[in-house]
């Protein structure tokens, strides 16, 4: 399961832009909780714990419990405002989570044992269809990634959805046996080449034969 990260917060009553450029003068950013059927919660964020915490990565895919005067809340993160010159967080949207319901998340893929796969150690060359895969996910049972395994897949190999062993209760919001990545054999690059130094090769011997007949015709 993800690991839980705590981002303290707090309150806040005022909204708008002049309450805004207040907030992020004092190095804080606004923020908002929404969902589960309850209020809006408006609050502020130290703007250098957020940034911290989207600097890592997959942001919108990892869990967080917004902390206001000791009361937690599990939420995920579903936008993210960022100034437009340096990359600074300007704003955060979270989404509330409840028990019971499965929310749409894209988690990243991994792959692993890449130094002993059979078909990288020939030569092959891993391409990567999708980098992240979009789930229905119960939010106490959510991955960091999904790790694909690369030892037993050879050259020629294509990997799919259904051979990849999910863990908990997570289902692919696409409706069909998709590929993830595949291993593409070298081979095709070596004859590439061949044909450019033929075709090099040629353009050589075309261009003597012209020579010596122009020396001939002299």
């Amino acid at each position: 399961m993800a690991e839980v990260i705590q981002l303290p917060a707090e309150a806040r009553e005022r909204a708008g832009k002049g309450a805004s450029r207040a907030i992020r003068r004092e190095g804080r950013i606004p923020a908002v909780i929404y969902g589960d059927k309850k209020d809006v919660t408006m609050l502020t964020m130290d703007v250098r714990h957020v940034a911290k915490e989207y600097n890592k990565g997959g942001f919108f895919s990892r869990l967080f419990e917004v902390v206001v005067d000791g009361k937690a809340e599990r939420v995920l993160p579903r936008d993210l405002q960022l100034h437009p010159v340096t990359d600074v967080p300007l704003h955060a949207d979270f989404l509330r989570l409840s028990k019971g319901v499965k929310i749409r998340v894209n988690i990243p893929v991994t792959f692993t044992n890449e130094e002993i796969s059979i078909g990288l150690k020939r030569g092959g060359i891993l391409n990567i269809v999708r980098h992240e895969i979009e789930f229905m996910v119960p939010p106490d049972s959510m991955p960091e990634s999904i790790e694909i395994d690369m030892e037993k897949w050879d050259v020629g190999d294509s990997i799919h959805i259904e051979d990849i062993t999910l863990p908990g209760d997570i289902t692919a919001t696409i409706d069909r046996n998709f590929t993830i990545a595949t291993i593409a054999s070298p081979v095709v690059e070596k004859e590439v080449e061949e044909d450019v130094e033929e075709g090099e090769e040629g353009e050589e011997g075309e261009a003597a034969e012209g020579e010596a007949e122009g020396d001939a015709e002299e």
